[in-house]
C-alpha cells in the first residue's frame, strides 16, 4: 500500500472545493439542509453510506473542510493515494481498531477541524442499520469530548444505480441532526456508552435519511 503523505498545505484542495466543487453541487443540486447544526470547532460528522459519492458531495458541500476515514485499500491505487492525501482524507484498516487512525483524527480534532465518518463503513442500498455499524464514530466522540453529528444522506443512490451504465443527474439532499454530545451518555462502562451512544447516532442518522429523501422528491 502507498504511504499516505499529506502535503503541508491543501491550497489545492481549497481550490477544487471552491472550483469543481461548486460545479457537482450545482450539477446534483446538492443541498445541505441546516447546516447551523454543525457546530464550529471539533466536530465528528457521520451519515449513511448510499454511494461511493457520498464523500464527495458531503466534502463539497460542507461548510467547512472535512477530513474523511477512508478504507485503506484505495491508498494501494497510486492516483487515487495522492488525491486522497490531497483532499484532506486519512486511511482506516477496516476490521481492526486501527491506532493509527484513531490518532490522526485526534489530531485533526485538536485542532478543531471535523472528522468525517460513515459508521456502517460500506455503502449500503437501504436504511442505516444499527446491526452494522461500528462503534468508531461514538468511540472518536468520547475520547476527544467532541459533538457527533448525524447527515442523513438522499439521492446519491441514484446517480448510478445497480447495472446502470451512465451517470445520472439526480438531486442529493443532506440533512443534519441535532449533535449527540458525549455527556449525554454516562451509564455503565466505556464499551456500554459507545454501544449507546452508536445505537442514538444510527436512530438519528436513519430520520436523518428519511427526511432528506422527503426533501429531494420536493
Amino acid at each position: 500500500m502507498r504511504t499516505p503523505h499529506p502535503p503541508r498545505s491543501f491550497w489545492f484542495a481549497r481550490l477544487v472545493r471552491v472550483t469543481v466543487g461548486a460545479l457537482l453541487n450545482a450539477l446534483f443540486r446538492t443541498e445541505l439542509v441546516d447546516a447551523d447544526r454543525i457546530p464550529e470547532g471539533a466536530v465528528i460528522l457521520a451519515g449513511n453510506h448510499l454511494s461511493y459519492a457520498d464523500p464527495v458531495l458531503l466534502w463539497c458541500r460542507s461548510p467547512r473542510p472535512v477530513h474523511f476515514m477512508a478504507r485503506s485499500e484505495l491508498w494501494k491505487v497510486t492516483v487515487f493515494g495522492w488525491a486522497l492525501d490531497h483532499f484532506w482524507a486519512f486511511p482506516v484498516r477496516r476490521g481492526s481498531a486501527d491506532r493509527e487512525a484513531l490518532q490522526q483524527a485526534a489530531t485533526y480534532l485538536a485542532a478543531g477541524e471535523p472528522v468525517g465518518i460513515f459508521p456502517e463503513g460500506t455503502r449500503k442500498f437501504k436504511k442505516a442499520d444499527e446491526d452494522d455499524a461500528r462503534g468508531g464514530a461514538a468511540f472518536l466522540a468520547m475520547r476527544n469530548e467532541v459533538p457527533l453529528v448525524p447527515v442523513g444522506i438522499a439521492g446519491t443512490d441514484r446517480i448510478k444505480p445497480p447495472g446502470a451504465k451512465v451517470f445520472r443527474f439526480a438531486k442529493v439532499v443532506m440533512c443534519v441532526g441535532e449533535p449527540i454530545l458525549p455527556g449525554e451518555f454516562t451509564q455503565g462502562g466505556r464499551k456500554e456508552r459507545v454501544e449507546a451512544m452508536t445505537s442514538e447516532l444510527m436512530r438519528r442518522i436513519d430520520a436523518q435519511a428519511a427526511r432528506a429523501e422527503e426533501v429531494s422528491k420536493q
